[in-house]
């Protein structure tokens, strides 16, 4: 009994331990919480006194950045206030000097209207008179105003014209003394240095064969070997009763040497099926594509021209199986490149510029694209398009007048482009065509008043007119020269020049008795 009331007391003592001792807990901790909290107050009115202090700081310091701008601005207000006055000022003073001189012209125009008036009537009174002593002239000449005005004109004109045609006379004489010779000189220098070869082109190629048997396999069964490599080369192939020929016909020379070297190999092959000619055809143009890029290289490595672009070069190798009035377009281009570098080095000028313009430019004829261009615009375009310099762009384009010369290469490209293609035997003409170019050259010069007869000799490039002597002075066969040469330049298309000769003779003839 003792020691069940021995633990209720220690039960009832820890009890009332732990609630005091929970109880003083409690108290320290609230002591501690309002001293946490008050020290926690106490720094936070700290934190708000400083930061009120640092807006204070900081509206003052906007205040007075706003207060400086403000000024700014007022002071660039009143300055263009004052600025505005000024020219407001200057203004009302202008329009008070126009009122004032307005006013001068004002004056100064009644002045002049009074004058006028009195000019008039003064011009009136004059014409008058001058009519009077004009009828007094009439009546003591017999002849009319009008009429000697007319005679007096007629003679004026025609001794302006007689003296226009001695004086042009003159001039030409005096170019021609002066500028023949070393034209002359230049010409035949560069001529004497400069040779080549030329090779005719036709729209038709010739393929031999042994036998006539080789005909059947070419054709094929129904025909499908021809269809096949016709539709693969787009020439045309003929094979009609001629012994141990095959006619390739087409206005493409590329083309009709793929065909014939595609044949070629075809026939020493001896298997000729479509499979076959594809391959062929494939292999053959590949190889003639190499071929022309490879031409191109020689011919730029044999001329010394240097960092040209690879597709202008593959143009100059397409110029081998190219044709312009039966000569051939890279022989010419050859010719004309050596003829220009001679030419440039005896004037003085670069020779390596002008061999460069020489061999491009034809380059225009070689794409089949943009037909409706000239070829020397084209060739210009391509130039430009290739990075090319602007003297050799305008050589291009300029050496058949398309576009305006501005430098000295161009001429000289011209000039050499004419040798070349003018030269007897370099171009083929058909005979038709030739025979009525010279009888057009004949029949100009025959509608001159004057003209008795005339020869085109020299193959054309020479057109003599015989005038007679009664009908026709020296001075007026002169200017029948100059205006037929015109007029033949104007009217007809030629390679080359053309020299008008007008031959006036006189005769005195007697007779011994």
């Amino acid at each position: 009994m003792e020691i069940m009331l021995y633990i209720i007391v220690g039960v009832v003592g820890i009890i009332i331990g732990g609630l005091i001792t929970g109880t003083v807990l409690n108290r320290t901790l609230e002591r501690k919480r309002d001293a946490l909290l008050k020290e926690a107050m106490g720094k936070a009115e700290v934190i708000k006194k400083e930061k009120i202090l640092q807006a204070k700081e900081k509206f003052l310091q906007l205040k007075a950045e706003h207060e400086k701008y403000i000024n700014e601005k007022n002071s660039e207000l009143g300055n263009s206030e004052n600025r505005f006055k000024q020219k407001e000022s200057a203004l009302n003073q202008r329009i008070e000097e126009f009122s004032k001189k307005q006013k001068e012209v004002s004056t100064i125009k009644q002045n002049l209207n009074n004058q006028l008036e009195i000019v008039n009537k003064k011009q009136g009174d004059l014409d008058a008179t001058i009519k009077q002593q004009i009828d007094k002239l009439e009546t003591i000449a017999t002849l009319s105003a009008a009429e000697a005005r007319e005679q007096l004109i007629e003679t004026l004109k025609e001794e302006a014209k007689a003296e226009a045609l001695m004086q042009i006379k003159e001039i030409v004489d005096e170019a021609r003394l002066t500028a023949n010779t070393e034209a002359k000189k230049v010409i035949i220098e560069t001529i004497q240095r400069t040779a080549s070869e030329h090779a005719i082109e036709n729209t038709v190629s010739v393929f031999n064969i042994d036998n006539e048997e080789i005909k059947g396999r070419i054709i094929g069964r129904e025909g499908r070997n021809i269809r096949t490599l016709e539709s693969l080369t787009g020439i045309e192939i003929i094979i009609d009763d001629s012994p141990d020929a095959i006619i390739l016909s087409g206005f493409d020379p590329v083309r009709r040497e793929i065909a014939r070297q595609s044949l070629h190999k075809l026939v020493t092959d001896g298997r000729i099926h479509p499979a076959r000619i594809e391959e062929v055809v494939a292999k053959t143009r590949k190889q003639i594509e190499q071929e022309v890029i490879e031409t191109g290289k020689r011919i730029c490595i044999d001329l010394g021209i240097h960092n040209l672009h690879h597709e202008l070069i593959r143009m100059i190798g397409k110029m081998k199986y190219r044709s312009s009035y039966g000569q051939n377009l890279l022989q010419h281009s050859i010719e004309v490149a050596n003829l220009s570098a001679t030419m440039a080095a005896e004037l003085g000028l670069n020779p390596k510029k002008a061999k460069r313009a020489g061999l491009l430019h034809d380059i225009g004829k070689v794409p089949d694209n943009e037909p409706e261009l000239p070829h020397a615009v084209l060739g210009m375009n391509l130039a430009e398009k290739f990075k090319e310099k602007p003297e050799i762009m305008n050589a291009i384009g300029a050496h058949h007048d398309e576009v305006e010369m501005d430098n000295l290469i161009s001429p000289i490209i011209q000039v050499c482009d004419a040798i070349s293609g003018a030269r007897p035997g370099a171009r083929r003409e058909v005979v038709d065509a030739y025979i009525e170019r010279l009888n057009h050259l004949e029949e100009l010069a025959l509608g001159y008043p004057g003209v008795v007869k005339t020869y085109a000799i020299q193959a054309g490039r020479e057109l003599r007119v015989i005038v007679g002597a009664d009908k026709v002075s020296d001075a007026e066969a002169n200017q029948i020269s100059l205006d037929l040469s015109k007029k033949i330049q104007t009217e007809m298309t030629y390679p080359g020049q053309i020299k008008v000769t007008v031959i006036r003779e006189t005769r005195s003839i007697s007779f011994a008795k």
